[in-house]
């Protein structure tokens, strides 16, 4: 918390312009607005919002602590044809500016059917009904709330040496200001050139009333020039230093989540309740019978037997293409145990949306750091399959580089395309061989750890004996479109939440509803857990001892739908997103989040 005295000095910042059409962030100083006396300095960032493509920088928006004035800037030179081109383009772009006061992003409120919208940021420029005319947003009227902090009236404070009591009269030091809102009216208003060079930055001027008439307005031309103000207005307020982002993370359609999480739970229950009947009443009781048996008795036993009860002893025969399973598995249990920590500490508040990219920062450190569970359960499970730790090396080697090394081209060809439009989401060559150096240097060391840890580990156990020889599958197999319909049982307990992320994503929503979020992901684990479980069984019936990878792709196949959704998405309701290169972005980053969905659903073939 930071409290200001009165007529204290605040400047406000600007980050990248963005656009919900595009999705390619740029530099607020790419387009001809007015810089700071002292020059643009870039704010320090963490590796979440250099991901996200955030730049922050200073800007010459200054404000006196509850002090309302009206102030000019300063004004452009002429535009030229390259100027005109660039403003109009990110103006029929939607392209948002984004400004932060005491690290508050800048709200505006539209009127739109009779509902009041709230929008963060403010357009670059706009264009009117009727006329095919770009005007420019040249003039801000801001509003800044703040709440009268007083200190205490007696304050003890402990210090190396002993203890100081503060009195009333000293706390009066203590209080200040708390900036509790940040408000804009942006609007477009022309003045005359030549009267505004003869001010000075900071100078006072006439206040506008917004909306200005059109004939009015800064019109987006050649050869003129911009002139740029802003006004101020400090308004005191009730709200709370403590609640001061609510305004921004109101929940809306509770009961949607609600609905969402008791469709899930009634899933569970009828997956649930098919589990119980096969495993506990069905299989338990029959295999302890069979395993009571000589081998005599058995073969007689199975001339009489049919469905799962013929493959008993060919159920945990070792896989086709084992290592690429071992090493998906490992990469799985990394991705979930990474994904449910992340959102356990973001349910309990741990991490701030004011605190901008620490969620992402935490998912990458998470990810290094839980290297070594994903080389202990690859190496393990290889090991539990082969009867040995030869090839383990092998093996957590590629576990360390199989999901990292996918993103990485991915990234590759994705940050390529961002650099030929000198986009600010394009990563610097500085950070781009600083994620290398992270990957070969924490990563890679603790899965190899952890695959070190997995041969000193004891193999998983199976309940019953492999036979030498492979019983002969039948003609007849068990289809794969029940392994892919099966996707649609997980799929179900997430599509809803997944709607409300992706329109965090792509339309700069705030999302903030972690602890549903949480309830979900583990009902989605329970789910494909039973998924798994009722297929396996459903697989082994058809006499067909190769269940392995079906059982991986029964739950895993929800990522399937999850990309198609994606899709859906963006046809539907992103379809003011325009051109190739915001399209092949958008599939790009779909894809990744898809792969990381099948790995880590398709680990449920260990439960």
């Amino acid at each position: 918390m930071h409290t200001y005295r009165q007529g204290e000095e605040i400047g406000a910042k600007v980050n990248s312009l963005t656009s919900i059409e595009t999705e390619l962030p740029f530099s607020y100083y790419s387009l001809p607005y007015c810089r700071p006396e002292d020059g643009i300095k870039k704010s320090a960032e963490n590796l979440g919002e250099l991901l996200m493509g955030d730049q922050i920088d200073n800007s010459p928006y200054r404000f006196h602590v509850n002090v309302s004035e009206s102030l000019y800037l300063c004004t452009s030179n002429p535009l030229d044809e390259a100027d005109v081109k660039l403003l109009k383009q990110r103006s029929r772009d939607l392209y948002q500016v984004n400004m932060i006061l005491d690290n508050l992003p800048v709200r505006r409120f539209t009127e739109q059917n009779g509902m009041t919208i709230q929008w963060t940021g403010y357009p670059v420029g706009y264009i009117p009904e009727g006329t095919s005319d770009v005007y420019i947003i040249n003039h801000l009227k801001f509003k800044v709330l703040v709440h009268k902090y007083e200190g205490g009236q007696v304050k003890v404070l402990g210090t190396g040496e002993g203890m100081e009591v503060i009195s009333e009269s000293d706390s009066d030091a203590n209080s200040g200001y708390e900036i509790v809102g940040f408000e804009v009216v942006p609007c477009s208003v022309k003045r005359d050139p030549e009267a505004m060079l003869k001010l000075k930055m900071y100078d006072k001027v006439d206040p506008v009333n917004c909306p200005v008439e059109l004939e009015k307005s800064q019109l987006i031309k050649e050869k003129e020039q911009i002139t740029f103000t802003y006004e101020v207005e400090f308004v005191n307020s009730d709200i709370r230093w403590p609640s001061r982002w609510d305004a921004y993370l109101k929940m809306e359609g509770s009961k949607i989540h609600w609905f969402s999480i008791m469709n899930s739970l009634m899933v569970i229950l009828f997956l649930a309740g098919i589990v119980f009947v096969i495993f506990l009443r069905t299989v338990r009781r029959d295999l302890t019978r069979y395993e009571e048996l000589d081998k005599e008795a058995q073969a007689q036993m199975n001339e009489e037997l049919s469905g799962w009860k013929l493959v008993v002893g060919d159920v945990f025969r070792e896989p086709t293409s084992s290592k690429l399973l071992c090493v998906m598995i490992g990469d799985g249990v990394q991705i979930l145990g990474m994904a449910i920590v992340t959102i356990f500490f973001a349910a309990f508040g741990f991490m701030s949306p004011a605190s901008r990219g620490m969620l992402l920062t935490g998912m990458i450190v998470l990810y290094m750091l839980l290297g070594i569970v994903a080389g202990y359960a690859a190496v393990r499970l290889w090991r539990t399959l082969k009867g040995t730790s030869e090839g383990w090396r092998s093996v957590s080697w590629s576990t360390a580089c199989f999901f990292p090394g996918i993103v990485f081209i991915v990234l590759t060809v994705l940050n390529f395309m961002l650099w030929t439009r000198n986009s600010t989401g394009a990563l610097p060559i500085s950070l781009f061989f600083g994620l290398l150096s992270l990957w070969f240097c924490v990563s890679v060391p603790l899965t190899l750890l952890g695959g070190f840890f997995g041969t000193r580990a004891e193999p998983i156990e199976f309940p019953v004996r492999t036979n030498q020889i492979p019983r002969e599958i039948p003609t007849k197999k068990y289809s794969w479109l029940f392994t892919l319909g099966a996707g649609t049982l997980p799929f179900g307990t997430l599509f809803i939440e997944l709607f409300f992320i992706l329109s965090s994503i792509w339309l700069g929503r705030f999302y903030y509803v972690f602890g549903f979020l949480l309830v979900v992901l583990l009902l989605l684990v329970v789910v494909c857990a039973e998924v798994s479980v009722v297929l396996t069984y459903m697989h082994l019936c058809a006499e067909d001892w190769r269940w392995w990878w079906k059982a991986f792709f029964a739950s895993g196949t929800v990522a399937l739908y999850v990309f198609l959704y994606s899709i859906n998405y963006l046809v539907f309701d992103l379809r003011s997103l325009s051109g190739p290169v915001s399209a092949t972005l958008y599939i790009g980053y779909s894809f990744i989040v898809s792969l990381a969905i099948m790995l880590a659903t398709g680990r449920e073939v260990l439960d």
